[in-house]
This record gives structure tokens, C-alpha cells and sequence, in this order.
């Protein structure tokens, strides 16, 4: 084995120093960086963009219900014919022409009102106009029986259920999501990484295996020290990109941010989940800081020790995979009906992770696919920001995982092995499962 720190080593420098590996570490993160700006900035735009609505009302309601906003004006038209209010409408470039009709009841005035416009209005501006026309509705059916709308307020009150943990803490609504949110984002890291650096081994592999240069080289080097030594130097030409991607891309961000005047709070204000709030509850402010709070006892450092972990064992064990299938095809082309089954488990993870962890993270879909060792590094890490022992990922289901994934990595190597010795030297051949197979019993 003493050859192979040379293989590694030169499979590394055969990395970084190639053209397009340099290239896309500096560019990614800029194209990165700025996706995000024109993101921000374009939602900054549609946020403050202005409409202007025009009201034709010939009914004796809705007279002060349609209230201006910031980004909605209101512009009542008098004595004028649907059809010319609609060409005035239109000449004035405004956004739309709301018709309310002439009628003694109110159910048939709104059922008969329209809302033209030039083309599709845009959702929230219908859904604006809706909520007005349904809540006049319901303040009438609440007068027809006998139902003052102060009376109705009163009623209608928030409920939200207390609840807490044993010892007395507070818990808060959708903070498990949030966590799996964060899990997910180290799960979907993983795998981006694998499909990547593993086709980067594979297809390293066929380069070598086409161009003849294995020929001379597995005359002086086992065929296994030479798998082993392509995984691992392609790994850390990976994870030397991988962190100068996240500091330059940090560090662009920040900087754009201060240049550019965008707020990522704010940015990210809509997709926050925060419970209503109603009469006797906690403020807003107040329910927010209970939020940062539990995402700051988040174990963060236990979170990124183990993210390290089933990084390394899962891009291990699918590595290996790509480099037996690099040794037995002739070409990329080959590879498609090999590459699939592969992505499956990944893919797999990645939903069905979701859906069981945020609807029972301790649930036996969530525990099963946190311990099956080609979902494991994304099931698990969806689960660990919840902690480790009482109330997070029990102690033997972590031990487990990360044993089943040693296992299984000495295992798939082994077969990757077989394969990768008998395919490297095979050629003009289309292999198939059978024949894979086959190469296994060598």
C-alpha cells in the first residue's frame, strides 16, 4: 500500500490543475452569488411594484370597502357606461376594471360583479377582491341573524394550544420542520457532492481506461490501489473546491448585501413559519426571539462533526460504485443504464426523507431509512438537528447507522474491486448486469 499516497497524490494534482476544475471554483460562486442578488432583487421589485385597479360600482355597496395600500390604488369611476369605463381603463394603462352591478341584493350584486383586465390577473389581486366581496357576505349573513359584528369578533378568537416539554419549556410550532429544513440542506449538500465527484471518478476511470494509459499503469500498481487511490484524491480535489466555494461564496454575499442594500431577513420573511397570534399571546417579536433561541440550541457543532462523518462514508461507498462502472464501459454513453439505479437510493432519500421526518421524525419509516446505509447520510442528518438521546436520535440507532455504513463501505469496495479488476482491462464489449455479475465470482 505504500503506492498509494502517490496515486492520490497524483490523481489530486491531476484535478486542481485542470483548466475547467480552476475555472468553476472561481466562477461557481460569482454565478451563485449572483443568481441569489438578482433573486432578491427581482422579488424586491414585484414587492413594490404599484397597481391601479379602476371601480365602476352602480350597486348602493361596497361604497368605502375597496381601501388603497401601499402598492394598490383604487379609482372610482361616476356616470359612465361599463363599455366606456373599460376603454378608459384601458387608454389609462391601469391594471384592471372591477363592475360591481346595480341590484337591492347583495348576493346577486357580487355574483354578477367582474373583474376585466387585459390579460390573467395576476392571484393576489383577485384574491384581494375576494376576500372584500366575502367579507361583506358574511358580515350580511351575520346581521340576518341577528349577529352584530362587535359580537362576532368576540367570538372569533384564536385558540392555540399551550404546550411544553416535562421539564417546562416552551414548545414551539414548526420548529421540527425548521430542523429538518436544516438537516436536509446538509443531506441535499451530500448528495449534489456525490453525483458530481463520483461521476468525476468514473469518468477519470474511462479517460484512463480508453486512452490505454492503464495499460502501463496497473502493470506497477494493483488494481485496487488504484481504485482506492482515484476515490480519495478525487474526494479532496472536491473538498478543496467545495470550501473555497463556501468562503468566497460567504464572503461575496456579505458583501453584496451591504452593496446592494438587501435585507435577508426580510428576504426570507414570507418563508418563515410563525403561528398566529392572538388576544393573551406572546407578541410577534417576542415569538420570534423564542425561535432564534431554539435554532441557537440546535447542536451545531455535534450537527457538522457528523455531517463530516456520513459525508465521507457515503461518498465512500457510491465512489466505488462509479469507479466499477467506469472500469467496465468504454465510454460515458454506457454508463446510462448503470447510473440510475444509482441515483435512485439518493433521490429516495431526499423525498421520502422529508415527508417521514417532518411528519414523525422518531417514526419507523424515518428510523428504517436512516439506518439503510445508501439513505442513511441523508435520512439521519434530517434527524440529528433534533439532538442526540431523550427527545432526538436515540444513541444505538446513531451507532448503528454509522456501523452499518463501515460495513457496508468494506463490503461494496470488495465487489467494486472485483469488478473494477476484470472491467479495466475489458474492451469493445457492452457490458451487462449478467456479465457484471459474473465478474463478481472471479
Amino acid at each position: 500500500m505504500n503506492k498509494l499516497p502517490l496515486i492520490i497524490k497524483r490523481e489530486y494534482l491531476a484535478k486542481v490543475r485542470n483548466k475547467s476544475f480552476v475555472i468553476m471554483t472561481f466562477l461557481s460562486p460569482i454565478l451563485m452569488v449572483a443568481m441569489v442578488i438578482l433573486v432578491a432583487y427581482l422579488a424586491k421589485v414585484n414587492d413594490n411594484e404599484s397597481r391601479v385597479i379602476g371601480i365602476l360600482n352602480e350597486s348602493k355597496f361596497f361604497s368605502n370597502d375597496f381601501v388603497p395600500s401601499g402598492t394598490t390604488t383604487f379609482v372610482d369611476f361616476k356616470d359612465v357606461t361599463l363599455e366606456e369605463a373599460k376603454d378608459s381603463v384601458a387608454g389609462l394603462g391601469f391594471d384592471g376594471l372591477l363592475y360591481i352591478p346595480q341590484d337591492s341584493d347583495l348576493r346577486t350584486v357580487t355574483s354578477h360583479s367582474f373583474f376585466y383586465s387585459k390579460d390573467a390577473p395576476p392571484t393576489q389581486v383577485v384574491e384581494r377582491l375576494e376576500n372584500t366581496f366575502q367579507e361583506r357576505l358574511r358580515q350580511e349573513r351575520l346581521q340576518e341573524m341577528g349577529i352584530s359584528a362587535e359580537d362576532f369578533a368576540k367570538m372569533d378568537t384564536h385558540f392555540e394550544m399551550n404546550t411544553a416539554t416535562y421539564s417546562g419549556e416552551t414548545n414551539l410550532k414548526g420548529i421540527n420542520e425548521i430542523k429538518a429544513f436544516i438537516g436536509g440542506g446538509f443531506g441535499y449538500l451530500i448528495m449534489m457532492f456525490i453525483i458530481i465527484y463520483g461521476g468525476f471518478v468514473m469518468r477519470s476511470v474511462i479517460e484512463e481506461k480508453t486512452s490505454r494509459i492503464i495499460e502501463v499503469i496497473i502493470s506497477s500498481v494493483k488494481p485496487f490501489q488504484l481504485m482506492l487511490g482515484k476515490i480519495i484524491g478525487t474526494s479532496l480535489a472536491g473538498i478543496t473546491q467545495f470550501a473555497i466555494w463556501i468562503v468566497s461564496a460567504s464572503l461575496l454575499l456579505l458583501i453584496s448585501f451591504a452593496v446592494f442594500d438587501i435585507d435577508p431577513v426580510a428576504m426570507n420573511s414570507g418563508a418563515a413559519i410563525t403561528p398566529n397570534i392572538g388576544p393573551g399571546l406572546p407578541s410577534v417579536d417576542h415569538t420570534m426571539q423564542l425561535y432564534a433561541q431554539e435554532l441557537f440550541k440546535i447542536p451545531w457543532g455535534m450537527l457538522i462533526t457528523f455531517f463530516l462523518v456520513y459525508f465521507i462514508l457515503g461518498y465512500l461507498i457510491y465512489s466505488s460504485i462509479y469507479a466499477a462502472i467506469g472500469a467496465a464501459v468504454d465510454n460515458e454513453t454506457d454508463t446510462q443504464q448503470f447510473i440510475f439505479p444509482i441515483i435512485l437510493p439518493l433521490m429516495l432519500a431526499i423525498y421520502v426523507g422529508f415527508f417521514s421526518v417532518f411528519s414523525n421524525p422518531h417514526g419507523p419509516i424515518a428510523v428504517g431509512f436512516s439506518l439503510f446505509p445508501l439513505t442513511s447520510p441523508i435520512v439521519m442528518l434530517m434527524r440529528l438537528p433534533g439532538g442526540i438521546g431523550e427527545g432526538g436520535v436515540p444513541v444505538w440507532e446513531l451507532v448503528t447507522s454509522i456501523i452499518l455504513l463501515i460495513v457496508t463501505f468494506i463490503g461494496i469496495v470488495w465487489l467494486a474491486a472485483k469488478i473494477y479488476r476484470v472491467g479495466i482491462l475489458m474492451y469493445g464489449k457492452k457490458p451487462t448486469y449478467k456479465e457484471l455479475f459474473k465478474w463478481l465470482r472471479y
